[in-house]
């Protein structure tokens, strides 16, 4: 007995250090970011912060309107804050809709992760995680909230080109401005625009950027929203929502695909939002969304849907006669897109009004909670402290919001089993919340496929010890007709798996495989294909052990 433990405990270990440095996630090396109009300022402070891991890091910051290009150094587990100067600003901050080349392009040397606040001083402000390159996509829906005075102030969003000869439809209808690597095109509009279809021949960054909404609707002050979303491709089927930091929070669901239907355990519809759907109880069409409100006393919302949606989370905050003000927005991803370990550093925004309190937002599977490990500033790994796990049965999912105690420190997470970390803060005297996610995976679940229910994009970072190998096809959001599935082992097709999704194989031999399902449908009248590839890495058992041990 105690052989098998230590086993499990030193397999448990390795996985957790390999699986955030390599598979598709909130982590990366390249980015691509915009900023939105604030309120209805023409300048605003805007702000950049990298977290690096446990190597020395190199990096550039590179502003595309003005040609400079900021050098910087991380040291293991150190953060960098970079305040953008008043040029800068003006060279990165969209105030009129249309074409510009307001980008700023981040590389790295290792694998780090970024985040972008936006804010006023003694007003309004928001902060967005940063999604590397690889998780970008070529389609979006715009999910927002209605402006706190359509006409006045506008709802609006930004997306930036990373390459050359990129067009745009809105709603299916062709902008005609072209975008080159770097451009950016944003768009504003009086009314809630969440919903809207944004698509592209070539991957892009959109950010949601309203420049200052009012939730939940008719109460009477507003906030800057700014939250990067994920492409269409990344969308799931179930969700949780936790609820962060306060009673309760709002929920948006949006559709992708026509004749979805939702299920919702936990909270309540609102009936009163312009453009909302007000029940469940009918299927939803592509671009129609309905908005929940979720409360702490009902441990969160558990969502599933029979095709993809997107979900955002919306954190309020009471102050005086039941206004809510200084409201923040993240998106919130799906189960699927669990990860095993994440690095962030709480965001602290050194501005007025002063955020009082900050959080770290951790859910999991209830019984994996107890896995979950903290290292601050490269420590010792060691248990959640400050806060309680809130268990909601019916998900089979807890979360836990675990207070910062050292605010300039960087936090390295674990859990062998799987986790989505969100970062929140709140005013605890007055208005103000901010709300991000911190770390997810951002896999492709569009067309994908599972080797022993581990996901294609995660293969390289797994090795499989048994022999015979199940595979599952997932095939999901591509709105059109399949026609044919073909499999292949190392460039070769394995014509018994042709057509299935589901199917085994027994490899003889250890080492490792490309694994590649290609998709074959109807789309206008031509066949197309999705390929995906993945690489299996199978060990004997023993030299699995022997390499841990060594």
């Amino acid at each position: 007995m105690k052989t098998v433990k230590f086993l499990l405990i030193t397999i448990t270990f390795l996985f957790s250090n390999i699986s955030f440095l390599h598979s598709q996630n909130t982590e990366g090396t390249e980015f691509w970011l915009t900023f939105g109009r604030n309120l209805l300022e023409s300048t605003t402070s805007l702000q950049i912060r990298i977290v690096g891991g446990a190597q020395t890091t190199t990096g550039t910051i590179y502003f595309t309107n003005i040609d400079t290009t900021i050098d910087f150094t991380l040291q293991p587990y150190e953060i960098f804050d970079y305040n953008l100067t008043s040029f800068q600003i003006a060279a990165t901050y969209n105030v009129v809709m249309g074409k510009t080349n307001f980008s700023i392009r981040i590389n790295t040397s290792n694998s780090v992760a970024v985040y972008a606040f936006n804010y006023l001083p003694n007003s309004t402000y928001d902060v967005t995680n940063v999604l590397p390159i690889e998780a970008l996509g070529t389609e979006y829906y715009q999910i927002s909230y209605i402006p706190i005075v359509p006409g006045y102030v506008f709802d609006a969003y930004a997306v930036v080109a990373t390459q050359n000869n990129t067009q745009l439809y809105h709603n299916g209808v062709l902008i005609p401005e072209v975008l080159n690597i770097g451009d950016v095109y944003y768009r504003t509009s009086n009314t809630d625009m969440t919903g809207n279809h944004i698509t592209s021949n070539k991957p892009v960054a959109f950010f949601a950027v309203n420049q200052s909404a009012t939730i939940p609707y008719m109460t009477t002050m507003g906030s800057h929203l700014m939250q990067q979303l994920p492409p269409v491709n990344t969308w799931d089927k179930t969700f949780f929502v936790p609820v962060a930091v306060t009673e309760e929070n709002l929920v948006r669901i949006v559709v992708s695909q026509n004749y979805t239907t939702i299920s919702q355990k936990g909270g309540k519809i609102r009936t009163d939002i312009p453009g909302a759907q007000t029940t469940l109880s009918f299927p939803l069409q592509a671009g129609q969304f309905v908005e929940l409100e979720i409360y702490l006393d009902s441990a969160g919302c558990y969502i599933q849907a029979d095709k993809p949606v997107g979900v955002c989370a919306y954190l309020t905050n009471d102050y005086g006669l039941n206004q809510r003000s200084n409201i923040s927005q993240s998106c919130i991803p799906g189960l699927a897109q669990k990860i095993t370990s994440a690095k962030l550093a709480p965001f602290i925004p050194n501005v007025s009004p002063i955020i009082q309190t900050h959080y770290i937002l951790i859910f999991t599977s209830t019984d994996a909670k107890n896995n979950t490990k903290v290292s601050i500033n490269g420590g010792v790994l060691s248990d959640l402290s400050g806060g309680v796990w809130i268990d909601n049965a019916v998900a089979g999912v807890s979360f836990y919001n675990m207070p910062v105690t050292n605010e300039t420190a960087s936090y390295f997470l674990t859990n062998p089993d799987g986790f989505i970390i969100m970062g929140a803060g709140i005013r605890t005297t007055g208005s103000g919340t901010y709300y991000f996610l911190a770390g997810s995976a951002m896999r492709n679940l569009e067309v994908a496929f599972y080797a022993n229910d581990i996901h294609c994009g995660d293969l390289e970072n797994n090795q499989i010890c048994e022999k015979e190998i199940s595979f599952r096809a997932e095939i999901e959001n591509i709105g059109v007709e399949v026609d044919s599935i073909k499999w292949y082992i190392n460039g070769v097709e394995f014509e018994p798996a042709q057509n299935q999704e589901t199917w085994n194989y027994t490899f003889t031999q250890v080492g490792e495989f490309k694994i590649t399902m290609v998709v074959y449908y109807f789309e206008n009248g031509e066949t197309k294909t999705k390929t995906i590839t993945g690489t299996l890495k199978r060990k004997d058992l023993w030299v699995k052990m022997r390499n841990i041990k060594h």
